[in-house]
């Protein structure tokens, strides 16, 4: 452990890297409301804010109870001289369960509804303990750890923008009727933007940290306490972090 405002350039503990041009900063602790931003690019590195995680906790409630409407509601209708036809989400995806489109079916049930939904889980599990004042759930750094890697790959968006594009393309020669799943399905969306506007990764860890979830095994004393044994501390990084006030 080090104290805070220590760093160590071989191991990287007490350094935070910047996402964008991996600046390296000195990681410090952080009064809610404020923004620590990379003096290179100006990229957000941290904005802790007080109640985020109950918010957090609230809008992955409400994704996961979005996703099980737009799965089995009906997603659309098309319909035309008379005759027409209706499916879910669930039925989409079914719909390429046959032959070489199988993959196809994969991929859509993966990415647009599996990846989004246990997210949204692996959130809950994450935060809900500690945004209810109790000590973290036993692999809970793992759990945001596996949210994190799977944030990239989430394409519910990607799905509602091939879906508008087709429907373009359609509405031609039928007509179309969305069905609630639909709406369900683009409020999932706006749900989730919101979502990602209040997470803040960097605040989180260090909840997990000062919580005493183990994560990397590099969590940060106040400074005054005693250091354990460990790396030399260098003297020299590359970016020194600034915080500036957003309130």
């Amino acid at each position: 452990m080090l104290n805070e405002g220590q760093y160590d350039l071989t191991t990287g503990a007490g350094l935070v890297a910047c996402p964008r041009c991996d600046a390296l900063h000195v990681e410090l602790e952080l009064p809610s409301g404020e923004t620590a931003r990379c003096v290179r690019c100006h990229t957000v590195l941290a904005r802790p804010r007080e109640g985020a995680f109950v918010q957090i906790v609230a809008l992955s409630f409400t994704q996961v109870v979005l996703m099980i409407a737009a799965l089995f509601f009906p997603f659309l209708e098309i319909s035309k001289m008379g005759f027409g036809n209706d499916t879910s989400l669930f039925g989409v995806a079914l719909a390429f369960s046959t032959g070489w489109l199988m993959p196809l079916t994969a991929a859509v049930v993966i990415f647009i509804v599996a990846l989004p939904m246990m997210r949204a889980i692996l959130l809950i599990y994450t935060l809900l303990p500690m945004a209810q004042g109790r000590a973290p759930a036993r692999h809970a750094a793992q759990a945001f750890r596996a949210s994190e890697i799977m944030r990239p790959w989430s394409m519910a968006e990607i799905f509602v923008i091939g879906t508008a594009i087709a429907l373009v393309k359609v509405g031609g020669i039928a007509t179309i009727h969305m069905g609630p799943a639909f709406w369900a399905f683009c409020g999932l969306i706006l749900v989730g933007a919101a979502s990602r506007a209040y997470t803040c990764s960097t605040s989180i860890w260090d909840a997990l940290e000062d919580m005493g979830a183990p994560t990397d095994g590099r969590e940060m004393q106040p400074a005054g306490a005693p250091v354990t044994a460990g790396a030399p501390v260098t003297t020299r990084a590359q970016g020194v972090l600034k915080a500036q006030a957003s309130r």
